[in-house]
């Protein structure tokens, strides 16, 4: 692991190295700021006047080629800038994770308490959600710059307007329609960044993919308000105006009418299956037809043409490449080693929880709040679900643990089948792990956990890495106060899986750990509250392997190589079918060689160079991992000497210590009350309180606002939420 590597080094060099690095990060960190300014300032200006007839006329006439015929200027000003930033940003991202900094002191200075002002919670309670200071300030900004670009666009629109009497009002009806299409765009161009998982740009802006659920939430809703007024405004506007065949025009050359009714078409039906009750409720039909972006962007492509969509295309080149990266990843089985059962109520079925065990490569290293995707082919070969990682990949280098409740039909039936003595192998396909590209544990003197019932799961990786930090690195680590809300006193027994198999609860004296957990619905705990869990053992299989980066350690890297090999081989036959096969057609004239044919060369090229890239590059990093697997070789090693016909698991040595029993009974536990959060914050006096909240939306909106309230200044509220 990077940290013990750095630990053996000397101090002098160690500290040398990590200037140097610092100091190459600073430098890229300021280039991608110069351009994620001017690409954004590029948007500001691309409704005026003075980019239409001034910038956009010369910078066309100047990279009009045979090669890339009228879209070079597009590729430079709207696809460049972003994947630049995406290689820069995997740079500077691999450069992160050289040295991770334990000894980073946790005093706040007046930058950082300000800064925390701004990461207050604002708005709590609403159709927003949580939301901070920084998030708010950025919507009313991009708010501002979608009402700049629609006036902007409307200004310029009209003024272009030459006929005059009673039919003027129908050009402005057409033009002001048409200008809501391009503005939508400006969010279409957004949509997907938050939901790529493996992405560069997101850590570069703190953000992670599941804490940006919310933003691509708001784009599409936006995008689609947007795109759904600018389609069905043209009905009765052809209605009105005797054009009512239009509405089944397909030219060769221009704007598509038929393929953006059917992109809006199907926009409208994935737009549809995202209300709250349905997404809750029918969650298999809002994620099957989620998939139908794929016939959306497709038809988007054939109405706008592809030298339209290269406005949009980067942000959903990303998401592609990202989605395929994924694809490959989980066209593996991998080895899951053990399951713990938890002890369930027979009353109530939503009380059963169980824990599982993969193997995992040793050099796959992820941060606390981590999250994997798993999917059971027995149990359904569409469907993913999103899960926390338990585990610390420093404290166990060669596990990787989930904690899954049952709380549906996918994950009763897994519970059932793994708990069924009648399965003694269970084919598991994982995407990630993904997670903070970050620790941020150590700059908070104390750090409050506040869990309702399983929101539990985060904070126990938490916990470990803390631990790990303490005792094997022997940094001076946060206090630690773990405040849990359990319906019944059955599911304390999720508070044994913090401290792993490989520990016992001697190793918590490294910590000042206080946990109280509360039971709200009984007043004295059942008898089998204190019962241990039960591990049930798989036997392993020649086809499954640990979990691995599908890109190996350096996966930053070999990211950044991917998108750059990819984009560049892309420009390399794109100009060679430009010059040698549409150009001696149209010679740059856009009104010979059909439109649709076309984006269907670019689209293929693009994909082609994607696939075979990438696939070169996983081929390459999975023989890699194959090689450093071979360590892992004997898997049944770690499996307890029971009879082969014997799959559950109590071993005696674990009896004897009882580590876990130990933490139970360590706890301070309240029955038939909920935790007064309030009085508990403000009890924590030290001057930084970092206060994590993750469980239900209730639990998170009410310590949101008391973080929010401004009545201490202490408390650092972060949200851990499952939008999923």
């Amino acid at each position: 692991m990077d940290a013990r590597v750095e630990r053996e080094t000397p101090s002098n060099s160690k500290h040398k190295g990590r200037g140097e690095v610092n100091e190459v990060r600073k430098v890229i960190m300021v280039v991608l700021i110069m351009v994620m300014l001017g690409y954004i300032i590029i948007w500001i200006i691309m409704p005026t006047n003075l980019y239409k007839n001034n910038w956009k006329v010369k910078m066309s006439t100047t990279l009009k080629s045979t090669y890339f015929g009228t879209y070079g200027l597009s590729l430079l000003i709207f696809v460049f800038p972003v994947l630049f930033i995406a290689v820069l940003g995997s740079l500077y991202l691999h450069d992160g994770t050289k040295y991770v900094d334990y000894d980073k002191p946790r005093k706040e200075d007046k930058s950082r308490r300000w800064l925390g002002r701004w990461r207050r919670p604002l708005l709590v309670r609403g159709p927003l959600g949580i939301v901070s200071g920084i998030e708010l300030s950025f919507l009313m900004m991009f708010i501002a710059l979608i009402a700049w670009s629609l006036t902007t666009y409307l200004h310029v629109g009209y003024a272009k307007i030459k006929v005059h009497g009673g039919q003027r009002w129908l050009y402005k009806w057409e033009a002001t329609i048409f200008r809501l299409g391009l503005t939508g765009n400006i969010c279409l161009s957004l949509l997907f960044y938050p939901v790529t998982r493996g992405s560069s740009i997101l850590p570069l802006l703190g953000l992670t993919s599941e804490g940006s659920i919310k933003y691509h939430i708001w784009l599409g809703h936006l995008t689609m308000t947007l795109f759904t007024a600018h389609g069905l405004s043209y009905i009765p506007l052809w209605y009105v105006a005797g054009e009512i065949s239009q509405a089944l025009n397909w030219t060769k050359t221009g704007v598509s009418n038929i393929a953006g009714e059917l992109s809006l078409f199907f926009g409208l039906i994935l737009w549809a299956t995202t209300y709250p009750r349905i997404r809750r409720k029918c969650f298999e039909l809002f994620y099957y037809t989620h998939h139908l972006y794929i016939l959306f962007i497709t038809f988007f492509f054939f109405h706008v043409g592809i030298g339209f969509a290269f406005y949009m295309l980067p942000g959903f080149y990303l998401f592609v490449l990202d989605r395929y990266l994924r694809f490959l990843q989980s066209s593996q089985s991998v080895r899951l080693l053990y399951a713990r059962v938890l002890p369930s109520s027979s009353s109530s079925s939503s009380s059963s929880s169980l824990e599982l065990n993969f193997a995992k490569n040793s050099g796959l290293s992820y941060n606390p709040n981590s999250m994997i995707f798993v999917n059971v082919p027995s149990i359904s070969k569409l469907q993913w679900h999103p899960f926390t990682v338990t585990s610390s990949s420093n404290l166990e280098e060669d596990k990787l643990s989930v904690v899954i409740k049952v709380q549906g039909t996918w994950t009763r039936k897994l519970y059932d089948l793994v708990s069924s003595s009648s399965v003694d192998r269970l084919q598991v396909s994982v995407e990630g792990p993904y997670g903070p590209a970050s620790k941020q544990l150590l700059r908070h003197d104390t750090l409050v956990l506040v869990s309702g019932g399983n929101g539990i799961t985060p904070f126990i990786s938490i916990i470990q890495e803390l631990l790990f930090v303490s005792t094997n690195m022997k940094c001076q680590t946060p206090k630690i106060i773990l405040i849990s809300t359990f319906k019944n006193s059955i599911d304390l027994s999720m508070l044994n899986l913090i401290i792993p198999l490989s520990c016992s609860t001697s190793d918590l004296s490294n910590l000042d750990l206080q946990i109280k957990a509360y039971v709200t619905r009984e007043k004295e705990p059942s008898e089998d509250y204190l019962k241990q869990p039960q591990t049930i053992w798989f036997k392993p299989n020649a086809t499954d392997s640990p979990i691995s980066r599908s890109l190996g350690k350096n996966n930053w890297l070999w990211l950044g190589a991917i998108i750059m090999s990819s984009f560049i081989g892309f420009l390399v036959f794109m100009g060679l079918l430009t010059r040698y096969y549409i150009y001696p057609i149209d010679h740059n004239t856009n009104d010979i060689f059909p439109q649709a044919a076309r984006t269907i060369y670019y689209v293929l090229i693009l994909c082609g160079c994607m696939v075979l890239v990438a696939s070169g590059a996983f081929l390459w990093n999975k023989k890699r991992n194959a090689m450093e697997t071979k360590q892992i070789t004997n898997m049944e090693g770690i499996t307890p000497q029971a009879t082969p016909e014997s799959r559950f698991y109590n071993a005696d040595r674990e009896l004897e210590s009882l580590p876990h029993q130990s933490i139970l009974e360590s706890t301070e536990v309240h029955f038939g009350e909920r935790p007064n959060l309030k009085k508990l914050l403000f009890e924590c006096k030290e001057s930084s309180v970092g206060v994590f909240a993750s469980g239900p939306r209730g639990l998170r909106h009410e310590v949101a606002a008391i973080c929010g309230a401004g009545l201490v200044e202490n408390l650092h509220f972060e949200s851990i939420s499952f939008s999923w």
